[in-house]
């Protein structure tokens, strides 16, 4: 594993600002690198969205502006620096190093020479994730070996409380370019993954889910109408399985197996994505080694 980038400037002390004082990315400041103790900076969001903060901060906004900037750094392929970040968000760039201190503080950033990176918190956030799904190292174990059998990326996805979510993938994070990638999934009427989770479901909960998240057009093959998609999850149910031909994008075809109640209140699934260019001839075999792989889903652990 790669050493550690070493922080190009020092982290401020709690209250002082993440700006460096040289560099491409320093401000001009009026005067100490100091953040007043009560209420917000000059430059911090105001207006009906922005309320008052105990530790002297702003409200809502601000907190959704730290997660935009988070989200950002964490997609992409390489640190980005804090004028990337400040057109990204659309704000000054000392609101950039206003939001990332606490970020920096916290370990959910660090701070490069190139600019922002995930910092070491994330993989215990991602780790207690897993835990919070009863799931952990086995799971990511039967994900390589699906990877290996099929020559396909494999994933975990799973509903819980009105939510679907990619927990896990065997896609390098390096590939960017991946449709399918851990997180919320915004998408699941049209992946393999989503349909095999929402068939699942009580048809109840199933139109409450649709209803909410909506049936978004992504290709010309995406299902957007509710009697054709409720037709779709009787014929998931019935075969066993789930495929999506190129419906979130067209260059990729996904089939998914939901694996049995585990009496945790969560639904889980099992998927790979291919190539549509090689579906056909591959359809068999993938869907094959899907069937295998779903018994070797980790049981709940006992408490």
């Amino acid at each position: 594993m790669p050493a550690a980038a070493q922080p190009a400037h020092p982290e401020p002390r709690p209250g002082q600002d993440a700006r460096p004082s040289s560099g491409p990315d320093a401000a001009p400041h009026p005067g100490p690198d100091v953040a007043p103790p009560f209420g917000p900076r000059p430059d911090a969001d105001t207006g009906p969205d922005a309320g008052p903060h105990p530790a002297g901060g702003v409200g809502p906004r601000s907190v959704e502006r730290a997660l935009d900037l988070l989200d950002l750094v964490a997609d992409a392929g390489r640190p980005v620096g804090a004028k990337a970040l400040a057109r990204s968000l659309g704000c000054a760039l000392s609101t950039v190093y206003h939001l990332a201190g606490p970020l920096l503080a916290r370990g959910h950033l660090v701070r490069t020479a190139e600019g922002y990176a995930p910092g070491p918190r994330v993989p215990a956030l991602h780790r207690a994730h897993l835990r919070h799904h009863g799931l952990g190292a086995p799971t990511g174990e039967l994900l390589g070996r699906l990877r290996r059998a099929t020559g396909a990326e494999a994933y975990h996805t799973a509903y819980r409380d009105g939510l679907i979510t990619v927990v896990d993938t065997t896609a390098p994070v390096t590939d960017t370019a991946h449709p399918f990638a851990p997180g919320p999934e915004v998408r699941a009427h049209a992946t393999a993954h989503g349909k095999a989770l929402l068939a699942a479901l009580p048809r109840a909960r199933r139109r409450r889910y649709l209803a909410e998240h909506g049936m978004a057009r992504f290709t010309e093959r995406t299902i957007t109408a509710a009697e054709r998609f409720e037709a779709e999850m009787a014929a998931v149910r019935g075969q066993g399985y789930a495929v999506s031909v190129g419906e979130a994008d067209p260059a990729y075809t996904c089939l998914a197996i939901a694996v049995p109640d585990r009496g945790d209140g969560i639904v889980h699934a099992l998927s790979v994505s291919l190539p549509t260019a090689g579906f056909a001839r591959r359809q068999g075999a993938v869907r094959a080694a899907l069937v295998r792989a779903v018994p070797d889903f980790p049981a709940l652990p006992e408490s």
